[in-house]
């Protein structure tokens, strides 16, 4: 398809731009998936290009938009199975604030374990091992190592609670606070009717979806 062809040449800003101008018509599905499919192969070259240079990563990786991994240095960063990288996450292994200085550029090595969320616009600085089962708050600096099952945040990051704290918390919450199927995302066609449901119920209270 020419449409098709023409949205995998655009630029992954362009696309992201034009996905956003697509929502507020209707009868738009099929361009909309078009640019979600081009956004994902864009995505997936990007990291294949940077295995091929030494980047090790697990299974499961989800890479969210505007995620930057350190193309100049990316043989230092290992990532492990089952990580989410939301949106416009950052993850540095070279610091080159002091090489007008000193004429030397910091290098350190990245590692991020198993089951591993870092939340939209985190930085993971060089020379961090952040462990297995670790949630990263948003909008965190993470600057030194985070021990395996906890909840990290703030910049810079620091420990809030146990994992296990944080899973028991959300399952009370689920329980009694509203919840929405998968039908009411934006990907299955979500109505406006439903939106405004979502926005009454919301109201008073956070909630969950799946």
């Amino acid at each position: 398809m020419v449409l098709g062809f023409y949205l995998q040449c655009l630029p992954q800003g362009k696309l992201i731009w034009l996905a956003r101008k697509l929502e507020r018509y209707t009868g738009v599905m099929m361009i909309k998936t078009l640019i979600r499919k081009s956004l994902h192969r864009i995505r997936a070259e990007r990291l294949e290009m940077l295995k091929r240079n030494g980047l090790t990563v697990g299974r499961n990786l989800n890479v969210q938009p505007g995620v930057f991994l350190d193309a100049s240095h990316c043989w230092h960063i290992t990532i492990g199975d089952n990580v989410t990288l939301a949106p416009n996450v950052c993850i540095l292994a070279h610091d080159a604030s002091m090489k007008s200085l000193l004429g030397y550029t910091r290098i350190g090595k990245v590692n991020i374990g198993n089951n591993v969320f870092i939340g939209a616009n985190s930085i993971v600085l060089p020379g961090v091992t952040i462990g297995d089962n670790v949630v990263i708050g948003a909008g965190s600096v993470v600057t030194k190592d985070v021990p395996a099952g906890v909840v990290a945040a703030g910049n810079p990051a620091s420990v809030v609670m146990p994992i296990e704290k944080f899973v028991a918390k959300h399952k009370e919450n689920i329980a009694v606070l509203p919840r929405f199927g998968e039908e009411y995302t934006a990907d299955m066609g979500v109505t406006p009717e439903m939106k405004k449901e979502m926005n009454v119920r919301l109201e008073s209270s956070m909630g969950y979806i799946v």
